[in-house]
């Protein structure tokens, strides 16, 4: 039974229909005092996939709550699934006395579940930091799909070496056209410096590939250059849209053509569902 946090209700109900697996009813309120209540009113299965992705610190509770409630009722396996696993990025202390908040999270979603599965973590090493190891699901050849089939003399470019290997993966989805990427430099939390690449754009459509974007300050960087190089339209395209603040309008504002990004966040970008892959993933350990 598929079993939905309250961030994940549109992506759950589309790997039910990949499963075909039954729904679980879910109620997701809050108490006076601010605390979160989650239930499963008439969940009876004996193996429980709860899909919660940890857009917030709330959603990390409520994910918590699932798991014991599922328990609580009776599931005897509780297969997780984080589709956008928050504080995935902190993954290491860099300096002294610092949190490696991606362990912490991972070690308490681990009592409770007897597999987890994660889509494209930033750093694939997190899944070690659960237990046992998470596996890392790789949705990111979903992202050729709502491109347009027109795309003239593609290229398909990451904004770091580090996100080659995606870029890759989306244009071996699609098909054709070469990829590349820019050298990037993270001078501090907010301060990124993108050094542009030799590829020739001129006159061509560009996509470029990312894992995540969130405040889109890098990737408006990156898009500045393209258009300065003449490049033809130029899409974004990202497994998880986060997209917080003025991310949508400073994208367009630089110039590009549209955004499509998954349902492992779920808004106004999510072009394309990873059920598919997700549904793939469990189907192959099932």
């Amino acid at each position: 039974m598929i079993v939905s946090g309250s961030a994940s209700q549109a992506l759950a109900a589309a790997l039910a229909r990949e499963l075909e697996e039954p729904l679980a009813a879910v109620e997701y309120d809050r108490f006076p005092d601010g605390e979160l209540f989650a239930a499963v009113p008439g969940f009876d299965a004996d193996r429980a996939v709860i899909v919660a992705s940890t857009v917030s610190s709330d959603a990390h509770v409520e994910l918590l709550q699932l798991q014991d409630a599922v328990r609580e009722a009776g599931a005897e396996e509780i297969v997780t699934v984080v589709p956008y696993m928050g504080y995935a990025r902190q993954d290491e202390a860099f300096e002294h006395g610092q949190a490696v908040s991606a362990r912490a999270v991972a070690r308490a979603v681990s009592t409770g579940a007897d597999r987890v599965l994660t889509v494209n973590p930033h750093e694939e090493a997190v899944c070690e930091f659960f237990e046992p190891t998470a596996t890392a699901v790789d949705a990111a050849g979903r992202l050729a799909d709502p491109l347009p089939d027109d795309l003239a003399d593609p290229t398909f470019i990451a904004p770091d070496a580090g996100a080659e290997g995606l870029a890759g993966t989306v244009r071996d989805a699609y098909g054709r056209g070469e990829t590349d990427y820019f050298e990037k430099t993270r001078h501090s939390g907010t301060e990124v410096e993108v050094t542009p690449s030799d590829v020739d754009v001129a006159g061509r459509d560009v996509v470029v590939v990312d894992d995540i974007v969130a405040t889109g300050g890098t990737m408006s960087e990156a898009v500045g250059v393209l258009r300065e190089r003449e490049a033809a339209r130029i899409f974004v395209t990202c497994v998880h849209p986060l997209l917080v603040r003025s991310a949508h309008t400073r994208l367009s504002r630089a110039g590009v053509e549209a955004i499509y990004g998954t349902d492992t966040i779920e808004g106004p970008a999510s072009a394309v569902s990873v059920a598919p892959a997700l549904a793939a993933a469990l189907e192959t350990n099932d």
